[in-house]
């Protein structure tokens, strides 16, 4: 079906739905990249005139990708056609997209009513109608949504900022990472998780590394979930051996090929989260996966179908939410400058992806990041983070010097977490600030005992 909208007298065509959505994003190398694109920025601007007035049941009749050539897609329409999903989407059935935006932007419009119809919501519907938010919009709506999940803390409660303390290492030295460990714990992270990319992706390394933690977990008593984010058979593998897993982790995309390129399909994933729930380690809950994603994994893998890479993003977050996860961020500056050009792209990608993620009832993190040959810097991320600690994100990352020397990429330092937690007023994970507390005042205990 064919879309088109005129202005001042010249009339701009866009042959489907796909390609409406693809015009209508704002600016991205990654777009330009796989040449489909505006051409320019009155084309863009038609595009989102015309995407503004489409009936949001345009989504239910129309796929981006063919329903039988992807699961992706099978997933999404099967998911939203149950009977409780159809009966939820029902009240706003009759939304244009520029409707919906302006209803999620109502007062009115609160968070407890947006979590009721996070399930009924479509990827392509909430990447949509992000393409015409400004980013004060992204913030203002995503601050309304609040996604909590449990293991052995609390993530994503009003209040707090949590962190993932990520202790790489480029050897995969054990002394190295627990230096890490010690270090990030002093400064009040890892909450959210424990979670290590290991260089070496085998069992070995693997369930070495998750026993390391877990000895330092189980020996200072501290209420924190672990990870190491090998590849999914290899952490179902270690699990089999006895390894101590916490989450189990993978990297998703928004297409069955972008899945297949990692070495994943719905059905092993189904495999892992069973294996995870079965294992019963968690104290207080049972989210049990953690997912990684980021705009441009479609296009690096050659799996897009022509898809925009901020929709094909958005359709990840339908992946993640079959499965109840206790983490999902978005690695939103890593792929490189083919995908984000500049501080100005990635800032922008950052915000689109948590206000999709929590419209869709994820609770989401982000690794606000970027790599050398990017035309970006810290204060770039400084803006970043900072808007999205106001947009009430669950997580940001903890890494030593904000340097991570394994992967070779900047990301955000365990100051940059207590920076946002000081200048907006937020905690640590409840269970985690208590575990903190006993520390400093057994702390506070003998030092009066040695000056006594």
């Amino acid at each position: 079906m064919a879309y088109r909208h005129s202005i001042r007298g010249v009339t701009h065509s866009f042959e489907d739905l796909r390609t409406l959505l693809a015009k209508a994003s704002p600016a991205r190398s990654g777009d330009e990249l796989a040449g489909i694109a505006a051409s320019s920025a009155a084309e863009r601007v038609a595009a989102q005139m015309a995407l503004a007035d489409l009936p949001l049941a345009i989504f239910l009749n129309e796929a981006v990708i063919p329903y039988e050539d992807d699961e992706v897609t099978r997933l999404i329409i099967d998911f939203h056609n149950r009977d409780s999903h159809r009966d939820a989407f029902a009240p706003i059935a009759s939304l244009t997209v520029g409707e919906f935006r302006d209803w999620l932007l109502q007062e009115e419009t609160t968070g407890d009513l947006l979590a009721a119809l996070a399930q009924a919501f479509t990827p392509e519907m909430v990447a949509a109608v992000s393409k015409l938010m400004r980013l004060q919009d992204l913030v203002l709506v995503a601050r309304k949504i609040r996604v909590a999940t449990r293991f052995r803390t609390t993530v994503g409660l009003p209040g707090t900022l949590c962190s993932r303390l990520q202790p790489n290492h480029p050897t995969d030295d054990p002394a190295g990472i627990a230096a890490s460990i010690l270090d990030g714990l002093l400064l009040g992270a890892g909450d959210a998780v424990i979670g290590i990319n290991p260089v070496s992706d085998n069992v070995a390394t693997v369930t070495a590394l998750l026993r390391m933690i877990d000895h330092i977990r189980e020996r200072y008593e501290i209420p924190v979930q672990s990870c190491v984010l090998a590849h999914v058979t290899t952490q179902l593998q270690a699990l089999e051996r006895g390894a101590p897993v916490d989450l189990i982790f993978q990297s998703i995309g928004g297409t069955e090929k972008t899945n297949s390129s990692f070495g994943v399909n719905l059905a092993l994933l189904d495999e892992a989260y069973q294996a995870g729930l079965e294992l019963k380690r968690g104290t207080i809950g049972d989210n049990v996966m953690y997912f990684e994603t980021g705009q441009g994994s479609a296009l690096s893998a050659n799996a897009h179908h022509g898809v925009d890479q901020q929709t094909c993003e958005a359709r990840a977050y339908a992946v993640a939410r079959r499965y109840r996860p206790m983490l999902v961020n978005t690695v939103v500056g890593f792929i490189g400058p083919e995908y984000l050009y500049d501080g100005k792209q990635i800032l922008r990608a950052g915000l689109e992806d948590h206000f999709c993620g929590k419209l869709l009832g994820l609770p989401m993190g982000c690794d606000v990041c970027y790599t050398a040959h990017a035309e970006a810097n810290d204060d770039d991320m400084d803006s970043l983070m900072t808007m999205l600690a106001v947009a009430g994100v669950n997580y940001i990352m903890g890494v030593p010097g904000a340097d991570d020397v394994m992967l070779n990429y900047q990301s955000t330092s365990f100051h940059d977490v207590a920076y946002l937690r000081s200048a907006f007023g937020l905690r640590p994970a409840a269970e985690f600030a208590a575990w903190l507390e006993r520390g400093f005042r057994k702390e506070l205990t003998m030092q009066g005992l040695l000056n006594a």
